[in-house]
């Protein structure tokens, strides 16, 4: 790590070599939900960019025609049952389970599909708002490899599958509590959410993928819940992710500044 003339500190800890404004990101205490919700209000105001638009239409549409699709295997499915079991509804009964099927499903699984798609396109919002916001971190900033991004991808959606999962049988015994699985599935995947959209980022300027993120865990929390209560939201929710995206590379690059700030004062 170095500081330069120009007031700005270089922090070349953990592989991650970036130049950051220090007196424009420090804060009095570990964790301050006001650099969450400022880092949402900066990712709405960037939400009608041309590169941030292009992303969100592309990754609305593959989610809404993933939905789509399994709604049509399902319709499929229930006339093969129908036929074969002589329960046929003329298809009129079947096409109206699959579309309730459907829609149940994607209460439950939009966020790990709107998530696992949007890995795919994330790399685009974070270079937008760091275009626009971070320049010398867009400079610096590496382009993950397309193996280790589908990896990266790939554990992001195993991880959502398997700790919503692990969480359905203890939404089963909160059942009787009315909220208690809505809460238990909100808590997990802001945990889930926060990890992810962060990661979007640092990944980004961190040459070694096991280096430790510099963004505190409340921090993450705090993105990854305010994402998921939005993502229930109807309509709005289409937007969640994009706008998760964007929020968690102002996180991100806040948290790598306050480290900077930490080093060059024990430098």
């Amino acid at each position: 790590m170095s500081k330069g003339n120009d007031g700005l500190v270089e922090l070349s800890a953990d592989r991650c070599p970036i130049r950051f404004d220090l007196q424009a990101n420090k804060r009095p205490f570990p964790w301050d939900m006001t650099v969450v919700i400022a880092s949402l209000l900066k990712a709405a105001r960037q939400l009608g960019d041309r590169a941030v638009v292009k992303v969100a239409v592309k990754s609305i549409g593959i989610t809404i025609l993933a939905f789509a699709a399994g709604g049509f295997v399902l319709y499929r499915v229930l006339i093969w049952i129908g036929t074969e079991f002589s329960l046929s509804g003329g298809g009129v009964a079947e096409a109206i389970a699959a579309t309730i099927l459907t829609l149940l499903a994607g209460w439950f699984l939009f966020r790990v599909v709107a998530l696992a798609v949007l890995q795919f396109f994330a790399d685009e919002i974070v270079a937008a708002v760091e275009a626009r916001h971070y320049p010398e971190a867009a400079r610096l900033a590496q382009k993950l490899p397309f193996k280790r991004d589908l990896a990266n991808s790939l554990r992001g959606i195993g991880r959502a599958v398997v700790f919503n999962l692990l969480a359905v049988p203890i939404a089963i015994v909160l059942t009787f509590t009315a909220i208690g699985p809505a809460v238990v599935f909100l808590l997990v995947n802001a945990a889930l959410l926060g990890r992810e959209l962060t990661d979007m980022a640092w990944l980004r300027h961190c040459a070694d993928e096991q280096a430790r993120t510099p963004v505190a865990g409340l921090d993450r929390f705090a993105l990854g819940g305010a994402i998921a209560i939005l993502m229930l939201v109807p309509l709005a929710g289409l937007l969640a992710p994009i706008l998760g995206a964007a929020a968690g590379t102002h996180v991100t690059h806040a948290a790598m500044a306050r480290r900077a700030s930490a080093e060059a004062t024990h430098a």
